[in-house]
């Protein structure tokens, strides 16, 4: 079964929950910076229906079907969508878990501040897909190129401007409201990531007591390998296991940062949780 839902919080939210008919584990997938809820779904259904695992998905406060105005207009950060926002996702699921064990998931963005939450005993299991601390300089070239002209050139033209980064101009396919690329660009360009931002809350020491997997691919551009290993020093006392797993052992060309998720990339799908 598949329901829309709205999630109350510091700002509402709207998601889709897939209902398994026998569910042995409920999981909440926070997505990827700028990309909308829906295009999860099909992992979402995949989870749900061949899996016996739950799976809520939803988009960020003032983005895709969570929008309320225009994107000129937001004044969310970053930091109000991987932390505040994921936060309230979960508080959703947690209320309706019925005791079940209780996954997360974060593709990117999503698997950066979960150390910063709150009731992380709760949490059975956790599953990042490319996510990591990333730094400009981790990019390989010609990729560095195009992320500099986005961090130093055009993001900040843009949002001078316009007040956000359009999707013509972002390379996500989606505008981007003009504080969510601000916070975003200080953290990548940063040393230290979220810990040289004075907003961001101190992760909290053994957050995370539970299966930890970090999974990362061969040929993502964007955060590569070696930046998904440092994620784990955003997690102090936790253990985590990384797994870098390479398209052609899957019979596939390529995947990158962001098409895990793609159906067509399904074959990948069974190791992000064996």
């Amino acid at each position: 079964m598949t329901q829309t839902v709205t999630i109350d919080g510091p700002a509402p939210l709207t998601g889709t929950f897939f209902a398994a008919d026998t569910p042995r584990a409920v999981a909440v997938l926070n997505g990827a910076t700028g990309v909308p809820h829906r295009f999860y779904r099909h992992f979402a259904a995949w989870l749900a229906e061949t899996q016996n695992v739950s799976c809520l998905i939803y988009d960020y406060r003032d983005f895709a079907t969570s929008a309320r105005g225009h994107v000129k207009d937001v004044t969310a950060t970053l930091l109000d969508w991987g932390l505040h926002d994921t936060q309230a996702a979960r508080d959703w699921l947690s209320a309706r878990a019925g005791g079940l064990p209780i996954w997360v998931m974060g593709h990117s963005l999503g698997g950066l501040l979960l150390a910063r939450q709150e009731r992380t005993e709760e949490i059975a299991r956790v599953i990042t897909v490319c996510s990591g601390p990333v730094h400009t300089t981790d990019h390989p070239w010609p990729f560095q190129a195009m992320v500099r002209a986005l961090w130093f050139g055009v993001g900040p033209a843009s949002v001078a401007m316009l007040g956000y980064v359009p999707k013509q101009l972002s390379g996500l396919g989606t505008d981007i409201p003009g504080p969510v690329f601000t916070q975003w660009k200080h953290w990548c360009t940063t040393r230290g990531f979220t810990a040289a931002d004075p907003i961001v809350p101190a992760a909290k020491e053994a957050a995370l007591t539970c299966d930890f997997r970090m999974v990362s691919l061969s040929d993502d551009l964007s955060v590569p390998p070696n930046a998904v290993a440092r994620l784990a020093e955003l997690y102090p006392g936790t253990q985590t296991e990384h797994l870098t797993l390479h398209p052609r052992d899957f019979g596939l060309a390529k995947v990158g940062h962001t098409d895990t998720f793609r159906r067509q990339n399904a074959a990948l799908w069974p190791a992000l949780i064996a």
